[in-house]
């Protein structure tokens, strides 16, 4: 079994995301001690943004139409969508930032969501191109936003659930700490119920 590991939060060791992110991949390898990981930290290894000749690396090129750093990134998209394919769980800190997700997981998702790839389209509409995978996402959020006031302002878990809906896996679990700017207290609670989350999800996800 592979697992990809992403990190994606500005806080570096100060990070709730990061380290439920850790506590995950160790339940998973507690179970399979066979599992390889892949680990990416997205904002120390950052990932360039998608202009018009990157994402011309999507489709047949030329290679000698565009310079070499170019070229390096067109291989960059080619590496993280073979790593994707390759992996079998996905585990991603995912702060909350602005209502939605970090710019560096928006970042490795534009080049990850590539037609003929991990995607095409048919004369019935898009079809995802990448199955049997289940993506476990730690969401870190300062408010509440299950439900309440708050609640429309979440842009961030129905993105993700969506865009890795639309390539095709369906099974994207949610571990969440919410309330983690309302004082001390309010985030131990947060912290003490999501590490109290994590074994029972691992052993779910692994059994499935």
């Amino acid at each position: 079994m592979q697992i990809l590991h992403l990190d994606s939060s500005i806080q570096s060791d100060a990070s709730a995301s990061r380290l439920l992110t850790r506590a995950v991949v160790a339940a998973l390898r507690s179970v399979r001690a066979d599992a390889t990981v892949a680990y990416h930290d997205l904002v120390e290894e950052a990932i360039p943004h998608l202009n018009g000749p990157i994402g011309a690396g999507f489709r047949p090129i030329a290679a000698a139409d565009f310079d070499a750093i170019t070229r390096k990134e067109h291989a960059r998209s080619d590496e993280l969508v073979a790593e994707l394919l390759a992996s079998d769980v996905i585990v991603i800190g995912a702060p909350m930032y602005s209502f939605s997700v970090a710019t560096q997981l928006k970042a490795w998702l534009d080049r990850i969501m590539q037609p003929g790839k991990t995607f095409r389209y048919t004369p019935t509409g898009p079809e995802g191109l990448v199955a049997g995978k289940t993506v476990i996402v730690v969401s870190t959020r300062g408010g509440s936003y299950l439900s309440g006031p708050l609640a429309p302002l979440d842009f961030q878990e129905g993105y993700l659930t969506a865009a890795f809906g639309f390539m095709g896996i369906k099974d994207v679990q949610f571990l969440r700490a919410e309330n983690m700017s309302r004082g001390d207290e309010a985030r131990r609670a947060a912290m003490d119920g999501a590490h109290a989350a994590v074994e029972p999800l691992a052993s779910s996800v692994l059994a499935a």
